[in-house]
């Protein structure tokens, strides 16, 4: 997934009408900088530049799939701008997906609060268990005195 900075950068350069390749460009750094990083390893910077350039199509920049490669690499590039058009075009909201996320949320804010209830028990039965544990250290320690000044 890229950065959101980097989405921001195509989108600007997309803006000012720059070319698709400088768009990608912006993917393509970014990439090389995972890289540098050592986020990924690639083999060459050939592969860093092949997988900034499919992330870009699959951002939705219209970049063409290449004409000097292998059928294969052409059918992908053109899956990854088929993918990359789809997720263009979807901005309603998809309300079966916002009622996952929202009982998502709040299963995880039960979770939390049921946590945080078992935490709270815990540490009340460690106090008592420290409170009890001092009397009872206490009554020992008197009967050792009463013990010795008895001697």
């Amino acid at each position: 997934m890229p950065e959101r900075e980097t989405l921001e950068r195509a989108r600007e350069d997309a803006r000012e009408g720059k070319s698709p390749s400088t768009q990608a460009g912006e993917f393509v750094r970014e990439e090389i900088h995972h890289v540098r990083e050592g986020k990924h390893g690639v083999r060459s910077p050939q592969q860093a530049i092949a997988i900034g350039l499919s992330k870009a199509r699959r951002a939705g920049v219209k970049l063409k799939p290449p004409k000097k490669a292998s059928k294969e690499t052409r059918k992908q590039a053109a899956r990854d701008l088929k993918k990359g058009k789809k997720k263009a075009g979807k901005s309603k909201s998809n309300r079966e997906r916002e009622r996952a996320i929202a009982l998502r949320e709040k299963r995880v804010s039960e979770r939390e609060i049921h946590v945080a209830t078992q935490l709270e028990g815990l540490e009340l039965k460690q106090h008592e268990f420290v409170k009890r544990h001092d009397e009872l250290r206490s009554v020992e320690i008197h009967r050792e005195f009463i013990t010795a000044a008895a001697r």
